[in-house]
């Protein structure tokens, strides 16, 4: 069997991954809105919201086996 991740692994790539998407949604509402309090409110809710979804996400997909590959030397006796 494949190693899998521990669900802390999961949970640290969520968070570098949102501290990203963040920048880039707080830039973007910036844009539209002409106001830096609400971008910055807008990507403060949606960091968390986003984090808590990519974790379930993370979750998920380590249970499936689509796209995996055993190895040569993983076997079951």
């Amino acid at each position: 069997m494949a190693a899998e991740e521990k669900p802390y692994r999961s949970l640290v790539k969520a968070i570098s991954w949102r501290v990203t998407g963040t920048c880039d949604t707080v830039l973007i509402a910036w844009f539209i809105t002409g106001e830096v309090k609400a971008a910055l409110g807008i990507g403060f809710i949606e960091l968390f919201t986003k984090i808590f979804l990519y974790y379930l996400h993370e979750r998920i997909w380590n249970r499936l086996e689509f796209g995996r590959v055993r190895n040569k030397d993983d076997f079951h006796i």
